[in-house]
């Protein structure tokens, strides 16, 4: 993974993901609080056992500019974010591999986790990206779909009371 130059970082790509690289490339000075999420390959679905792995498929830039989209959203939501990185796997992920991993950074941990949960919600609901599983002699597409949404379009989050900071620290 190279390593990006702003506060925003971006990718989609066939490698594995590290998740310990992105959240010390969030860590920040001004910032208290960075939230990693890995989604990770587990071994069932909801109508499937023993799966071997996923694969995922998807146009790149598109993918990459729905994700752009959801960070500036992100952003204005929770406007005191610090860095946001959104990497996301193509191609075959094995068992207990990251597909997805999410970290975000800010002054307070409420915001921080508030707009990590956004953002995987967001790219579960905005970005086209179709995923096949993978078992012992055979494969199917996900029946997860859903109608790609504008990510405008996606709910406000209620803030935690136990964890929520006001939405401008």
């Amino acid at each position: 993974m190279e390593s990006a130059p702003t506060l925003d970082w971006v990718s989609i790509a066939s490698t594995p993901l590290s998740s310990a690289e992105l959240t010390t490339w969030a860590t920040r000075a001004n910032c208290g609080a960075v939230v990693t999420f890995c989604g990770m390959v587990r071994d069932n679905s909801h109508d499937l056992e023993e799966i071997e792995a996923l694969e995922y498929e998807t146009d790149v830039e598109l993918a990459e500019r729905r994700i752009v989209d959801i960070i500036a959203e992100a952003r204005i939501r929770w406007t005191n974010l610090g860095a946001i990185a959104i990497h996301h796997r193509m191609g075959r992920v094995e068992l207990s591999e990251s597909a997805v991993v999410i970290v975000v950074s800010a002054p307070h941990r409420g915001p921080a986790f508030e707009a990590a949960a956004f953002c995987i919600d967001a790219v579960k609901s905005c970005v086209p990206m179709w995923k096949r599983e993978l078992w012992q002699g055979g494969s199917a597409w996900s029946e997860e779909g859903r109608a790609i949404m504008k990510v405008q379009e996606m709910p406000s989050l209620e803030p935690d009371p136990e964890t929520s900071s006001a939405r401008t620290q």
